[in-house]
């Protein structure tokens, strides 16, 4: 079977040596590109606010390595901030920037799904109000909102960047609405940016033969989802099926008209389980 990973480029390669490794034919078609935010200022001043936080929430394993290249050194954890989490890829890059286990909280490992939602149900009882909390995320440069973010707009969030939009980023906001709701105070930073990746002619054919040749497009975003439409506008995704990691997803793959959408969690393990029943 043929399957297409469409991850950024810096993490498809894994995701394609382990699906070749199970026997699969992989194709890395990274649809988001991602990069650190060109004005680096307003993490450098949530570093310096570090311990004024009562947690600090990650949006994905992206938002750790960026906003932790630019981790100060000698940073204790003893009175530090806890580390939120929506999933086990960000807990993992949580645990590889140095994080200690004990200071994370994400969903379980056997949650049904892993998102703002169920990172809510984990962390909701020790939230404090009056003391804010810092959402790490990321900017979309091309202006493409990331449907798998929470749309809902907060007229009343605070911003460690508030005189720049850019700077503001979209996504959880709907975790910052909760958090509001609980008296505690929300602050943003964008640590990373996403772009659509510029495509070859190579790439764009391959992207359209794999519409209609039974190959298993993976989507781990919703913003690949939109990203891949923005590349191929024409194409019809009617004999083209896909795996999607949350029901968001599947939402965006139904709404550009691929014909067969499966859903299954993040992990590899799962995908490659929902990959074996399309055999």
């Amino acid at each position: 079977m043929r399957v297409v990973v469409t991850r950024p480029a810096g993490d498809a390669q894994a995701w394609v040596d382990a699906l070749k490794a199970a026997g699969h034919d992989a194709l890395a078609l990274p649809l988001i590109e991602v990069g650190p935010a060109k004005q680096v200022q307003p993490v450098m001043q949530a570093w310096a606010q570090w311990s004024n936080f009562q947690a600090v929430m990650f949006v994905s394993a992206q938002a750790v390595r960026y906003f932790f290249e630019r981790q100060p050194d000698n940073l204790s954890w003893t009175h530090g901030p806890r580390c939120w989490a929506t999933g086990p890829g960000t807990h993992k890059a949580l645990l590889q920037a140095g994080v200690p286990e004990a200071c994370i909280d994400s969903p379980a490992a056997d949650a049904a799904q892993f998102d703002s939602e169920a990172l809510w149900q984990r962390v909701s009882a020790q939230v404090q109000p009056g003391k804010p909390v810092l959402i790490v995320r990321g900017h979309d440069v091309n202006g493409v909102n990331d449907a798998n973010d929470e749309v809902a707009k907060l007229s009343d969030a605070s911003s460690i960047a508030a005189s720049n939009k850019a700077q503001v980023g979209t996504g959880r906001d709907w975790l910052a609405q909760q958090l509001h709701a609980a008296g505690a105070s929300v602050e943003f930073v964008v640590a990373y940016e996403r772009r659509v990746p510029v495509w070859s002619a190579q790439q764009h054919a391959q992207a359209a033969q794999a519409a209609t040749d039974s190959s298993v497009w993976c989507f781990s975003s919703s913003q690949a989802i939109q990203n891949l439409a923005h590349h191929l506008p024409t194409q019809s995704w009617a004999q083209a099926r896909c795996v999607a990691t949350h029901p968001r997803i599947a939402q965006a793959a139904h709404a550009v008209g691929f014909g067969e959408v499966h859903l299954s969690k993040p992990s590899l393990v799962d995908v490659l389980v929902s990959l074996e029943s399309l055999a």
